[in-house]
């Protein structure tokens, strides 16, 4: 079965689930990625101490319902987890249509579609359904049962550590929170998962982090437990919305000149696309936490469509149609790509500096001179001996040159079999 039909197949598995910051949803959903990769899950208790915040009381949720004055579900969660309030607390009772609608949400914009809406840290109930639902109500007295619980419990989160041969990490977070919506982010998660199975069977140089977590909570509760070991991220990416039909868009790192920043501009540039690339904003998703003061770590945002620039974002239209396996498995190589600049990239030092060296006599050179043309090969082979003087590496040649880095990576492991080329170490 090819990579995206995997991938596809992930997301449809996970998509009735309903997940939160907290709750079984969450278990549910990295018991299933478990399945596909060895991860590690964590529970961290309501009331731990993360920096500014504390692990909030978890929430489950069993049934929630609105029943109209002739007795008839006008709204049924079981059908559609979006049409509730996420963390809405217990309720069951008799309300009139006044007070019902003080609890309703809808998108009168979009009015066939049911939108997203939580309410973690203030404790509150509320359903949410189609404007044009809302429209239809009528008058009477309308039943509201909302069977859930609020508890003190514990927040979960996923975590693989694939060890290489350096400390030296990278770091991929992707968020577990939202139910029933596809491109954000089952997208980012279930491609994550596939990018882990294809790192676990490689002899890797970098040590390689998966995080599966609650947005914001998760992170910053990850970050307060992992603090001592922060310095070894060298590389980092949060993966969203990278499911849907539209071109790649990179939100770089706070440090916006970071080495993650020009890898996944330039593999996306060798693929023949332009990344829609934006400068660190401290809002999104959670690489604003990665990249706050205190930590200011190199993690940039890889996306397809921008979160909230979609008419699909936090609706009940993110669904199985909105995503495309094609998009997919263009994410997925473009991981992949990135990951083998990272693997890959290095300084290194022309071992005979002084003029061109004679590559003919070591078989680098056509035999025939005088044509028009020169071949990738060839000129990969000539940016690297002018570039590799202790200053350049080999993703700084391959953007400097406009050739693809994996040709300018042929052509360091060329020279490297004779005696014009040397690994450079700063030591």
């Amino acid at each position: 079965m090819s990579d995206e039909k995997k991938i596809y197949e992930l997301i449809e598995k996970l998509f009735p689930i309903n997940r939160s910051i907290t709750g079984d949803g969450v278990r549910e959903t990295l018991s299933i990625l478990r399945e596909y990769i060895p991860l590690k899950i964590h529970e961290v208790p309501t009331g731990t101490d993360v920096f500014d915040w504390k692990v909030p009381k978890e929430w489950n949720i069993r049934d929630a319902w609105i029943k109209a004055p002739a007795g008839n579900k006008i709204v049924n969660f079981k059908k559609n987890n979006l049409h509730l309030l996420n963390y809405s607390v217990p309720v069951e009772k008799k309300v009139s249509l006044d007070e019902l609608k003080k609890h309703l949400y809808t998108l009168p914009e979009q009015p066939d579609l049911i939108p997203y809406r939580t309410s973690y840290y203030s404790e509150r109930w509320g359903f949410c359904m189609s404007h044009n639902q809302y429209e239809a109500l009528t008058e009477g007295e309308y039943q509201v049962c909302i069977d859930s619980e609020l508890k003190e419990g514990s927040l979960t989160y996923g975590e693989l550590f694939i060890k290489g041969k350096s400390d030296r990490e990278v770091l991929i977070s992707s968020h577990i929170c939202h139910p029933s919506l596809a491109n954000d982010n089952l997208s980012g998660v279930a491609v994550a998962v596939s990018f882990a199975k294809h790192l676990l069977e490689k002899d890797l140089n970098c040590s390689w982090r998966f995080l599966f977590i609650p947005g914001t909570i998760g992170s910053i509760t990850w970050l307060a437990r992992n603090e001592e070991r922060l310095n070894k991220i060298e590389y980092g990416l949060v993966l969203s919305c990278v499911g849907d039909s539209h071109g790649f868009t990179y939100k770089r790192s706070r440090q916006e000149d970071a080495e993650i920043d020009r890898i996944i501009e330039k593999v996306i540039t060798d693929r023949g696309e332009e990344p829609d690339v934006r400068n660190f904003l401290p809002y999104g998703y959670d690489e604003r936490q990665y990249c706050s003061p205190g930590f200011n770590l190199p993690v940039g945002c890889l996306m397809r469509s921008h979160f909230g620039e979609f008419p699909e974002y936090h609706t009940s239209a993110d669904n199985l149609n909105f995503i495309k396996q094609e998009s997919l498995k263009g994410t997925l190589e473009v991981l992949m790509d990135a990951a083998a600049v990272i693997e890959g990239n290095g300084t290194y030092l022309n071992c005979k500096p002084k003029g061109e060296p004679n590559l003919g006599k070591r078989n680098l050179y056509e035999k025939t001179g005088g044509g028009q043309k020169n071949s990738a090969e060839k000129m990969a082979i000539l940016w690297v001996l002018n570039q590799c003087d202790g200053n350049h590496s080999l993703l700084d040649i391959a953007i400097r040159s406009g050739l693809p880095f994996q040709d300018i990576r042929n052509a360091a492991d060329a020279l490297l079999q004779t005696d014009l080329l040397r690994k450079f170490n700063k030591d």
